[in-house]
């Protein structure tokens, strides 16, 4: 992984003193709320419903023990014990005091950590796939290019004060586990019929009041002229977003009202100005950045021998073989697994993880993956790089702590904002409802009979949770001063990404695990012995569940 240089640690202690500063001036009335407001966002710093809330950027996901055993150290002694894992692969602490903010700041500075550009309107932490570099089906390792747009991002003058927030997400492989077509810039790593490596860019995309899937606007871009393309469109959408009304800002809005064609006219014609730049990366820079990304000191395995030395334990160990079978992943290189640690027990709030774990978690990076972890667009953990012979070992340290709800991409493997328990712009609690459905579908046959279900909850329309593109979606909304939320059915992120439709008006939080109910069982009598939820819904679309549900809840 990439490890801060001396520019950018000078960097960032220089920030912490700026901060530092100007939070002081803050505390002591030199400075107006309205003139703190945009100082604080430019260091990660929100106010929420009952106490600030510190948004700590994780670029591209991947973190390391010594960064880990930090994050633990902060939790315990600046917040109440734990931390949150968000969908941008980022990490929230949601109690610190505001005074204390510069010294967190200083603690993580210290670790090559910051919180810089992880809220307000500039370019945001870019995101990948939490198995980028291992996965069997990547093309390319998408995590250089990804650190590439995070140097060329990070306090670039023309692009600290955008119309509105702007997020990118990098994959490199055949299935999209990164999201991209619901970003404002999402591109695909590939490479030509030549071996040629280049990029497919998708633009447009985004959630929240406003969702649209995001649509091409170059098949195949070559990689040295990423960050003028890039560019080229940002500037676009700097020169014509709209500045008056924040819910009509975001490049989504632009895209749509221009309309693709004439969109990408403009990026061309502001490329063709500058795509020969200083901005136009040298291959020798993306070799340097590629040497940060190196292969770690793997054995000589062999897959057959390494599968063959944990057979015996898990045809002995049925709750090994469950947890197995969803929570590891297959590794490009043979005799390795990755491995995902679920943050999804029931009764935790889904994405939260305390000092203590995180703790047992760094120990068990140092000692079964090479020191490093992963942050998953799911609100998991992944420890990328395990001997698949030390599986049966980990799985029962991975018990111990908390980490082996053997639920991967099931039901109640689901995303879940921080909803109105902490958010102050949360129109209802989200959190509850989880646990609401994780206690109602605890059966585990019958969640593995089900398959892959992604289920997500939002508290508001700005879709946190990323309720758009859940298989099931749940939206809190406000009715009169009481919280009901609202269904959609059928939206997706990966390659075939799109939007859920509504199932009809809104419901109780109690009336929900009935709902929920009734649509699993639906998709169960209707399934084909091949299909998951998602192509059930497709082929017989969303009438009979709307039909079925209201008739029972009449």
């Amino acid at each position: 992984m990439y490890v801060y240089d001396q520019h950018d640690a000078k960097i960032l202690s220089e920030r912490v003193a700026q901060f530092r500063g100007q939070t002081e001036r803050f505390l002591a009335g030199e400075l107006k709320e309205e003139q703190f407001l945009p100082l604080r966002l430019q260091n990660g710093l929100y106010v929420q419903r009952l106490a600030p809330m510190l948004r700590i950027n994780v670029p591209y996901g991947m973190m390391n023990s010594t960064q880990l055993r930090r994050l633990a150290h902060i939790a315990r002694h600046y917040d109440k014990g734990y931390c949150h894992i968000s969908t941008r692969q980022n990490v929230q602490f949601n109690w610190p005091d505001l005074a204390e903010v510069p010294d967190i700041l200083a603690e993580l500075a210290e670790v090559g950590m910051h919180a810089t550009q992880s809220s307000g309107n500039c370019i945001r932490n870019t995101t990948s796939d939490q198995f980028a570099g291992i996965a069997s089906d990547e093309s390319v390792d998408p995590r250089p290019y990804c650190e590439m747009i995070r140097q060329w991002s990070s306090f670039h003058p023309e692009f600290a004060f955008l119309p509105r927030k702007f997020k990118i997400a990098v994959t490199g492989a055949d299935a999209d586990r990164a999201a991209i077509r619901v970003h404002d810039i999402g591109l695909r790593v590939k490479k030509n019929d030549a071996g040629e490596v280049g990029f497919q860019v998708f633009v447009g995309g985004g959630l929240g009041r406003t969702p649209v899937i995001g649509q091409e606007i170059c098949d195949f871009l070559p990689e040295n002229d990423l960050l003028t393309y890039l560019e080229a469109i940002i500037r676009v959408y700097n020169l014509n977003g709209n500045r008056q009304n924040k819910y009509k800002a975001r490049i989504k809005i632009l895209v749509r009202a221009l309309g693709i064609d004439t969109f990408k006219e403009k990026v061309t014609a502001q490329w063709q100005r500058m795509k020969d730049s200083y901005t136009k990366v040298p291959g020798e820079e993306i070799d340097r950045l590629k040497g940060f990304f190196t292969t770690p000191a793997y054995e000589s395995l062999s897959e057959a021998d390494s599968t063959q030395a944990i057979a015996s334990f898990a045809e002995d160990n049925t709750a090994f073989k469950k947890w197995m079978d969803r929570n590891t992943q297959q590794h490009k290189v043979a005799g390795y697994s990755a491995v995902t640690l679920s943050l999804k027990p029931t009764g935790v709030a889904p994405g939260d993880i305390t000092d203590s774990q995180l703790e047992a978690i760094a120990d068990l990076a140092d000692k079964y993956s090479f020191g490093e972890v992963r942050t998953t667009h799911e609100q998991n953990i992944v420890l990328a790089d395990v001997k698949t012979a030390d599986l049966p070992e980990l799985w029962q340290a991975l018990k111990d702590n908390g980490f082996a709800t053997p639920n991967i991409g099931m039901l109640t493997d689901m995303i879940c904002c921080p909803g109105g328990d902490f958010c102050s712009l949360a129109n209802a609690k989200s959190i509850p409802i989880a646990e609401d459905i994780q206690r109602t579908f605890d059966d585990w046959d019958y969640l593995y009979d089900l398959g892959p279900i992604d289920l997500n909850l939002s508290g508001c329309m700005n879709a946190c949770g990323h309720h758009h593109v859940g298989n099931i979606g749940i939206l809190g909304v406000d009715k009169k001063g009481k919280e009901f939320y609202q269904v959609q059915l059928g939206g997706q992120a990966g390659n075939d990404a799109s939007l859920g439709k509504v199932l009809g008006p809104a419901f109780t939080r109690e009336e929900i695990p009935e709902v929920i109910k009734t649509i699993l069982g639906i998709y169960v009598n209707q399934r084909t012995e091949e299909e998951h939820f998602v192509d059930t819904y497709q082929r017989i679309g969303l009438e009979p569940f709307k039909e079925r549900v209201y008739a029972k809840a009449n």
